[in-house]
């Protein structure tokens, strides 16, 4: 079912994720494991523990379905049978249809990212996390502190710069975010910039005139990169399970959201929230944070993933 991948890699995952699988592996293993025969009331306590780990409603329900029938097509008895049948079915949504879960990349000039996502999910740090990691990759990073309404954000974003190595363009607390963001990409291009990475205030998503606002953010991008914003990026809060998923179809249907950033799945039992967007948006996780650390980013694997909701570490 796995492929082989770096220890570092899976071991991450395995600890990133400890919290969700101390709460999840635990009741699955109650449910697989406590049981002499596969009956309903055990499809029943399945599906609730798919709703505990956040994975959705219908997710849930579909998958459950979906090992029920199994059942009857292989005329299974053994409990025990349902374990690697329920990750292969995680596995699969996680993989399924190809999803692209790579960070794009432009051919030639300035790559532009652009971050998204409400106030407190942790964009700033994860654009701070993201230019260490690339700078230390050999490219040559620009950031820019789009976030204008908040000094704090401007000054976070310039600490993290610092750290990575790399510049920022920055203007006044209150200045127009687009503005920054044209001067941010005429530097690039100026430059001879690899990736430009592009921080934006907290929206919340019934705030109809700022994400109106983000909206001209993409536009300026798209008249001076033609194929830019090569990535925008929601990033949103593990923590918060379903209203995660929320923001997702919100922020998608105003800024093109392009994949998702998934921060604090090591402080969460609710890690599942990662196959809800995937299932229900059909948006790919492209990095997760799993720790404070600048190098704990980790671009998302799906095995790993599926490996860190059932296997000890």
């Amino acid at each position: 079912m796995f492929k082989r991948m770096s220890e570092t890699v899976a071991a991450k995952f395995r600890l990133g994720l400890s919290k969700t699988r101390d709460a999840f592996r635990e009741r699955i293993l109650g449910v697989f494991g406590s049981r002499s025969r596969i009956d309903e009331s055990l499809f029943e306590e399945l599906e609730e523990t798919l709703l505990a780990a956040d994975v959705g409603v219908q997710t849930a329900i579909r998958l459950t379905e979906e090992l029920r029938q199994e059942v009857e097509r292989r005329r299974l008895s053994d409990p025990a049978d349902l374990r690697p049948l329920l990750q292969e079915r995680l596995l699969a949504r996680l993989s399924s249809d190809g999803a692209e879960t790579e960070l794009r990349f432009a051919a030639e000039g300035p790559t532009v990212f652009l971050f998204v996502g409400v106030n407190g999910v942790g964009k700033t740090t994860t654009i701070g996390k993201l230019a260490c990691r690339l700078v230390a990759e050999g490219k040559r990073v620009l950031l820019a502190a789009g976030d204008t309404f908040r000094a704090a954000a401007i000054e976070q974003l310039e600490i993290w710069a610092r750290r990575a190595g790399c510049d920022i363009v920055r203007h006044q607390p209150g200045a127009d975010p687009a503005a920054v963001v044209f001067d941010a990409v005429q530097a690039a291009k100026h430059r001879g910039i690899d990736v430009l990475l592009c921080d934006t205030a907290g929206r919340l998503q019934n705030k109809v005139n700022l994400m109106e606002e983000l909206e001209k953010i993409v536009r300026v991008v798209r008249r001076e990169v033609p194929d830019g914003p090569h990535e925008v990026l929601l990033v949103v809060d593990a923590t918060t399970g379903q209203n995660a998923v929320e923001q997702a179809r919100r922020f998608g249907e105003k800024t093109g959201v392009t994949g998702i950033v998934l921060t604090k799945l090591d402080g969460t039992a609710k890690g599942g929230v990662a196959v809800a967007i995937r299932e229900e948006l059909g948006l790919p996780v492209k990095l997760v944070g799993l720790g404070e650390k600048p190098d704990d980013l980790e671009p998302f694997d799906a095995e790993a993933f599926v490996r860190g909701l059932f296997e000890n570490g």
